[in-house]
C-alpha cells in the first residue's frame, strides 16, 4: 500500500501543480486535503511518510479511533468535512483543526461554545449548496451573506471561507460554473466582511474535477480515490 500511495501522490501532485500553473496562480497556492474516511490508520501513516499531513474525515467515531491510534504521529492536521449533528459538535470542537461543513448558525454556535480555550480558534468554512440539490447539505446561496455575518462574530471560530460539493455528474461546463459561483460568493463575502481578514479559503474540487476547481480558485482540493485508490466495498 505504501508504494501505491507514493505513486498516487506523485500523480496527484503533478496534476495540482500543472493546473495551478495553467491558471496562472502562485506555486503552492493549492493544498491537498487527503480524504481518509474509511481508510485505515496504516494508510494514513503511509501518506504521512510521503509528506501528507492534512486529512479529511466524515465519520466522527471512526476518526476518533484513528486519532487515538495515531497519537505518536506528529503534526497531523484534522479536517471535518461531513454533515454535523448537534450531538457531535463537542467532540468536533475538541479534536479538529478545521471544519469545512458548517451550514447553519446553531451548529456554529455550539462549535464556538465548546471549543476549548487551550486550543486556537477553530478554522471553519461555510458549506454552500451551489446547485440547489434538495438532498445535499449546505446553506442556500441567498442565505450565505447573513449567515457569514453571524458566524464572523463568534469568538472561538475563525471564518476562513467556503466549501461546496457540486454534483459530480454534471458536465465540465456546469461543474466549472458551480466552482465559479462559489468563488464569486467568497469575493462578495470579502467585500461585505472587511474585518474578517482570514477569508482566504475555497474548499472545492475532488479527484475527478480538481483541475476545474483550481482554475476557478480552489485553495484546498479534497482527494480520496486518486490518492488511496478505490474504497473497499462495504461488507
Amino acid at each position: 500500500m505504501a508504494i501505491s500511495i507514493a505513486d498516487n501522490l506523485g500523480s496527484v501532485t503533478r496534476r495540482i501543480q500543472k493546473a495551478t500553473m495553467a491558471a496562472g496562480r502562485e506555486p503552492g497556492a493549492v493544498r491537498l486535503l487527503a480524504v481518509s474516511k474509511t481508510r485505515s490508520s496504516d494508510d494514513i501513516r503511509a501518506a504521512v511518510s510521503e509528506g501528507v499531513h492534512a486529512f479529511g474525515e466524515n465519520y466522527l467515531q471512526e476518526v476518533l479511533d484513528k486519532m487515538a491510534e495515531l497519537q505518536d504521529v506528529p503534526e497531523l492536521e484534522w479536517h471535518f468535512i461531513g454533515p454535523i449533528q448537534s450531538n457531535k459538535t463537542r467532540a468536533i470542537a475538541e479534536h479538529f483543526d478545521w471544519v469545512h461543513s458548517v451550514d447553519r448558525l446553531k451548529i456554529a454556535k455550539r462549535l464556538s461554545d465548546q471549543r476549548p480555550d487551550t486550543l486556537p480558534a477553530l478554522n471553519i468554512c461555510i458549506q454552500v449548496n451551489v446547485d440547489g440539490e434538495a438532498s445535499k447539505a449546505g446553506c442556500a446561496p441567498d442565505e450565505l451573506p447573513e449567515l457569514a455575518r453571524q458566524l464572523a462574530t463568534l469568538p472561538r471560530l475563525c471564518l476562513r471561507g467556503l466549501m461546496a460539493i457540486p454534483d459530480p455528474d454534471q458536465s465540465d461546463a456546469q461543474l466549472q460554473h458551480s466552482f465559479k459561483t462559489l468563488a464569486e460568493a467568497l469575493k462578495a463575502m470579502r467585500a461585505d466582511l472587511p474585518q474578517a481578514e482570514a477569508l482566504d479559503t475555497l474548499s472545492m474540487g475532488m479527484s475527478g474535477d480538481l483541475e476545474l476547481a483550481i482554475k476557478e480558485g480552489a485553495t484546498w482540493v479534497r482527494i480520496g480515490t486518486a490518492l488511496f485508490g478505490e474504497r473497499p466495498a462495504k461488507s
